[in-house]
């Protein structure tokens, strides 16, 4: 294990119920910032829009971290989850073997890479916030990385969507704690140079997936709409879509889910 002293509290669980929740409740109980908690199971894991996020134990990379960005403006903590998500595109690259850039984001920071002419989702990632723009601005980034899983063990459901990095690397076996190391070393570096003021706008953008493609977007209202992904704004974080009903021919999204990506442009 690698000295971690960016970490002011760094705990790793069994079996846990959300390590947002742990994260969460250090943050409301006065930990200072960066804290990390790991855990080898979830029983109670989320994803985004509420739904759950699972994985056999030791087949997944499952972790939070909290911060206490009063450093950052209100309408830039967006850019926590980003760097988090670049970190682990980064790390997971270097411990499976795959080539700089096989990972990409899928609008605004989940992980996801192309397979056989599909998008299978790697990695989810899920911001809470409490507090921001007040004095005491609490912020979790949660992320669980499928690693050393393999295909004939996915759920069902789920099988013709998720892949892993074993599955990604041509079925090498990936070790999730070489994995969270990488990451953390990552990390680190990538927080101090965003404390300096500085996000990796371009390594965010050109990540991007959805970028000049066709994409199923949920509002959430329930709405569901397809539209043409012009670019990620990363000043913002918002997704820029084309819209003719508006003067500009363009309309700025921050909030939705992708649903769905045509690798080929067509609906």
């Amino acid at each position: 294990m690698i000295d971690t002293p960016f970490l002011a509290r760094r705990e790793r669980f069994a079996v846990a119920g959300s390590t947002n929740d742990i994260v969460r409740d250090w943050l409301a109980a006065g930990e200072p910032e960066i804290c990390l908690a790991i855990a080898d199971e979830q029983s109670a894991g989320r994803g985004r829009e509420g739904r759950t996020w699972s994985a056999p134990a030791g087949r997944a990379l499952l972790l939070s971290l909290g911060f206490r960005p009063t450093w950052l403006a209100p309408e830039r903590v967006w850019q926590l989850a980003g760097t988090v998500s670049l970190a682990m595109a980064e790390a997971a690259e270097q411990v499976a073997g795959l080539a700089a850039g096989a990972i990409r984001l899928k609008w605004p920071n989940d992980l996801v890479v192309e397979t056989d002419g599909t998008v299978r989702k790697l990695a989810g990632v899920l911001g809470e916030t409490d507090g921001l723009g007040g004095d005491d601005p609490r912020t979790v980034i949660g992320i669980g990385i499928n690693a050393d899983w393999p295909a004939r063990e996915f759920p069902l459901d789920l099988a013709e969507t998720m892949t892993s990095l074993r599955e990604a690397s041509g079925g090498r076996s990936v070790d999730a704690d070489r994995l969270l190391e990488a990451f953390l070393s990552g990390v680190e570096t990538r927080i101090e140079t965003l404390r300096g003021g500085s996000f990796d706008a371009s390594g965010w953008t050109d990540r991007q997936l959805t970028t000049g493609r066709l994409v199923r977007l949920v509002g959430h209202d329930g709405v569901e709409e397809t539209v043409r992904a012009l670019r990620s704004d990363p000043s913002s974080g918002a997704l820029v879509v084309a819209d003719l009903r508006t003067p500009t021919g363009e309309r700025a999204l921050v909030s939705g889910e992708i649903r769905h990506v045509r690798l080929d442009g067509a609906v």
